[in-house]
């Protein structure tokens, strides 16, 4: 398993940086519209819905014509609104519970939860624009706070977080995520002379403005994985797919992503 998980993530790298560093927004729009279709095929089969391939075709067909057509610019809207679905629907669904499979609301759900990844994967796109590194600078505050939750959970975690949702989420691991994605955000404002979106965070807010909007980012991405795996649990799914050999799907990559990069993108016009 560590062979395959190793192979398959140096396949990704040898796609995934050369399009990422040549700074060609075209070629990386493209890579996101394939990953998102992947995306949203997972998505819709958590949601046990029938010919999921093909509503996932008809969804990458609108994130085709958002990006390409009708421009980055029109799309804000969009972050917004993302932001509102999680607080408003998914955040609450934690607590309460999702609808049975092959109910109206199920297939509700499914159309938002699609939504939600499509906003995702333009705030990739826009947050693209600035930089390959500004792009990097806010998903390493999710890859930060999920490394610094599980060394935290492994050496300190006792009272669980969710435990009918991800038993083995522990409130001390949630802490210990959020210290390390602040100390590591703090130490590339301090130290990184570069665009990045920490550094523009504390230009505009200062620190305390910093610190707030990084507690409120951590806490998305907790939320984004815990409602990831209660859509898992519900199917019965051990993994989203195994598309990515060794590491499972798409989704399972970038659960934690999902919410943190609308609400990202939405603060950063404001930056």
């Amino acid at each position: 398993m560590l062979k395959t998980r190793v192979i398959t993530a140096l396949v990704l790298l040898a796609i995934l940086l050369p399009i990422l560093f040549l700074n060609n927004f075209f070629a990386f729009a493209v890579v996101t519209l394939a990953f998102f279709a992947a995306g949203a095929w997972e998505g819709l089969r958590l949601f046990r819905l029938s010919r999921p391939q093909v509503w996932a075709g008809f969804w990458a067909v609108g994130y085709a014509i958002i990006v390409f057509v009708y421009g980055l610019p029109s799309v804000r809207i969009v972050f917004a609104l993302c932001v509102a679905l999680w607080v408003i629907r998914f955040v609450p669904a934690l607590k309460l519970g999702l609808p049975a499979l092959g109910t109206t609301g199920n297939r509700l759900l499914s159309v938002t939860y699609t939504l939600a990844l499509m906003g995702c994967f333009i705030a990739i796109v826009s947050l693209f624009q600035h930089s390959p590194l500004y792009l990097l600078s806010v998903m390493a505050i999710v890859w930060v706070a999920d490394i610094g939750a599980y060394f935290a959970g492994k050496g300190f975690g006792r009272h669980k977080l969710a435990p009918s949702i991800s038993p083995g989420k522990s409130w001390e691991g949630a802490v210990g995520g959020w210290l390390a994605v602040l100390v590591i955000a703090a130490a590339v404002v301090i130290y990184v002379d570069g665009d990045t979106f920490s550094g523009r965070l504390y230009g505009r807010f200062g620190w305390t403005g910093f610190i707030i909007v990084m507690t409120l980012l951590v806490a998305a991405s907790v939320v984004g994985d815990l409602f990831e795996s209660q859509l898992k649990r519900r199917a019965g799914f051990k993994d989203s797919s195994n598309l990515l050999p060794g590491h499972g799907g798409v989704l399972d990559r970038i659960d934690a992503l999902i919410p943190v990069l609308p609400l990202a993108a939405l603060i950063d016009l404001w930056l």
